[in-house]
């Protein structure tokens, strides 16, 4: 078998990572040096390693995360923004995936509660678990709507299906007629299965009246709240400083 032969065999395969890490050993003389087997392992790492990444933009692309560039490396541990680094830290490990566990971050607009979400979203991604991020507002008009069109079993399937999920903005518009219900029942169908980050500008404390449904709102207190790490940022807003800084600038 010729060298173009297999060349063309394995761009016939579509193994895009080998392809490419068998040219490298053919132009580099030091690979000459290497066993069949330390040879054969680099070909089938690099094609393992090209899918992993193929899988976590296509995760990226699904998952409709806004800021994809959020990091939990560049996340700023100033003392007037009350962020435990231990904590955040031990998060990172995904341990609370794992575990089916839940985090809750509240503060005021602007402290920076939806990049930390997102953060830990993308950090998610990259270790292969499988993310959806949804603002509130959209999600309860979005399951209002798929009552009247008869997709509403499709949307508690999809829902469910998320390793981790991100309900971003908890809190700012008033619920509507069946809005604790229809969360109650996203809810639900994720407890114990997979977990969930909310954002919210309310403390937690006045959860209970904002979903302004006793029954339902123990139920959904309980499933989220009694299983969830809890981050409180505070400080400044971070918009608005970043805002003046940009005007300052000019």
């Amino acid at each position: 078998m010729t060298h173009s032969q297999l060349q063309a065999k394995i761009e016939d395969l579509g193994y895009k990572g080998f392809k490419e890490s068998y040219e490298r050993q053919c132009e580099d003389i030091n690979y000459t040096k290497m066993s069949f087997e330390e040879r054969l392992y680099q070909l089938l790492d690099a094609q393992d390693i090209f899918l992993k990444n193929k899988r976590i933009t296509m995760n990226h692309r699904l998952s409709k995360i806004k800021d994809k560039q959020a990091s939990l490396d560049a996340i700023e541990y100033s003392p007037q923004r009350n962020l435990d680094k231990a904590q955040i830290q031990s998060l990172s490990q995904l341990n609370f995936i794992i575990a089916k566990q839940n985090i809750i971050i509240t503060g005021k607009t602007g402290t920076g509660k939806s990049m930390l979400a997102q953060a830990f979203a993308n950090h998610a991604i990259h270790h292969s678990y499988k993310v959806y991020y949804v603002r509130m507002p959209s999600l309860l008009e979005e399951i209002r709507l798929s009552r009247i069109d008869g997709t509403y079993i499709n949307i508690l399937k999809k829902y469910s299906r998320f390793e981790l999920l991100i309900l971003d903005d908890f809190g700012v518009m008033p619920m509507a007629d069946d809005d604790a219900t229809n969360l109650f029942e996203i809810i639900e169908d994720r407890t114990s299965i997979n977990s969930t980050i909310i954002t919210s500008q309310l403390p937690v404390s006045e959860w209970y009246n904002y979903l302004n449904n006793n029954t339902v709102a123990d139920a959904i207190l309980d499933r989220i709240v009694h299983s969830s790490h809890r981050i409180q940022l505070s400080g400044p807003s971070i918009r608005k400083i970043n805002s003046i800084a940009e005007n300052v600038s000019y």
